[in-house]
């Protein structure tokens, strides 16, 4: 069968390479796509974008059904024109998506239906929002209720960086339509972690748990970006707190969206605080992958990931199971000079041609493109053509081999400004060394 991924990014690199490992998918199209599906086994990258036209396409190659990667699409209604037009395709509808469409929405649906968050406030004019934080207190979070791209949030640690998020939010419109409403959330301590599932609308599956790590620097501090590195499994996780994860956010959001009309199908993503004391409270929801997690969750998937999702189409996911690679996959995002606010484009990309070519065969890493292109003019020579570039994912007995394995492979690759962070991972390798 022929399969459909949308998106350009590393998540949609890693959803198109696992789909196309399946034996009964002989080929798997990505619209747009980037530098690196258009030169993996059974990949083909499509130029097109725009819904219409990505309907007729799957009508016309009779793909069996089409995957949404990034949130912008579900945002613009995709699933329901797909629906509309009697063709399938894996991700939740526009209205089930506002969990992540309006951080406001998703706020107060967690009030409504008891889901465990912090205490927060929403404001669209920029005095009263000013008057609440002076009244509050520093530390406190800021975040710009709408779609931005994972950058849209500031926790500020000084009453300056907390009035200055608002005037960038909500007077400079600094992120657009996003910025039309501002969430002002107390602050939380503890340890993040990144919680995915596959839902039919009624039943649930979960995936391998995974830790992101969002800020741009080493130790987890400087800006917020869209994510520098990810591993799967987390330790923080344990059975027991999986359980509650399961109860206290997941079905309680799946039975919530049904509840109130809106049946969620697709991926969850539920960004978790776990605090000292083991409590739970949602950071945010994504209704897609996550990224970096989804490509280290994806190199240890060993399940056929086209059959999870037709079990999905047909609601048996009550009656699924995954298998997956008991090794430890962690990525490490190689991200382009000036990311996040004012990314290089353009730079040469070397030393990824011998590692693509050591890849299949030694079968514990693989590297997935985000932002690269092809220069056309230079014998589609490699170039940066974004913030975060690529994403080196590998495979160890344990996280500290994947870590070491990921960072030696990683220093093999050179650009122009090339940056990234040298301690993902850290959280989980220094709880682990306490356990021991």
């Amino acid at each position: 069968m022929k399969l459909l991924v949308i998106g350009n990014g590393g998540r949609e690199h890693a959803l198109a390479w696992k789909l196309a490992q399946s034996p009964r998918v002989w080929k798997v199209y990505v619209a747009p796509g980037n530098a690196g599906t258009v030169r993996e086994h059974k990949l083909e990258n499509i130029a097109i974008t725009a819904i219409p036209d990505l309907i007729r396409f799957s009508r016309n190659e009779n793909i069996a059904f089409t995957v949404v990667g990034p949130e912008a699409p579900l945002a613009e209604g995709i699933v329901d024109a797909y629906q509309a037009a009697g063709l399938k395709i894996f991700g939740p509808t526009q209205k089930a998506a506002q969990l992540e469409i309006s951080k406001r929405f998703a706020k107060d649906f967690m009030q409504r239906h008891n889901i465990p968050t912090a205490a927060y406030a929403t404001f669209t004019q920029a005095e009263a929002a000013h008057q609440y934080v002076d009244q509050q207190g520093t530390p406190i979070v800021i975040k710009a209720s709408g779609l931005a791209a994972g950058k849209g949030v500031i926790v500020a640690t000084t009453l300056e960086t907390a009035h200055a998020a608002i005037n960038d939010i909500l007077v400079e419109q600094r992120f657009g339509n996003a910025g039309t409403e501002v969430i002002i959330e107390e602050f939380l301590q503890g340890t993040e972690v990144s919680f995915i599932v596959m839902s039919d609308g009624q039943h649930v599956l979960p995936l391998a748990t995974s830790q992101d790590h969002k800020r741009l620097l080493d130790g987890d501090s400087g800006p917020n970006t869209g994510g520098m590195g990810a591993y799967s499994p987390t330790p923080f996780v344990s059975p027991s707190l999986h359980a509650q994860i399961m109860s206290k956010v997941i079905y309680p959001v799946i039975q919530g969206m049904a509840h109130e009309g809106a049946l969620y199908t697709g991926f969850l993503y539920a960004g978790l605080m776990i605090t000292p004391d083991k409590q739970i409270k949602v950071l945010e929801f994504n209704c897609r992958m996550g990224d970096p997690e989804t490509q280290p969750i994806m190199l240890r998937l060993k399940s056929d990931l086209s059959m999870l999702m037709e079990r999905a189409f047909d609601g048996a996911l009550d009656q699924t199971e995954t298998e997956w690679d008991r090794r430890v996959a962690l990525g490490v995002v190689m991200v382009a000079g000036g990311y996040p606010e004012n990314p290089a484009k353009g730079d040469v990309i070397r030393g990824l041609a011998e590692l693509v070519r050591e890849q299949d065969v030694a079968g514990d890493f693989h590297i997935f493109h985000s932002g690269t292109t092809l220069d056309q003019n230079k014998e589609e020579q490699l170039i940066t053509a974004g913030g975060r570039v690529l994403c080196v994912t590998a495979l160890g007995d344990n996280l500290k081999m994947a870590q070491q394995r990921a960072y030696e492979l990683a220093a093999r690759i050179e650009f122009k400004g090339a940056y990234m962070r040298h301690d993902i991972g850290y959280q989980g390798i220094s709880y682990l060394h306490k356990l021991v």
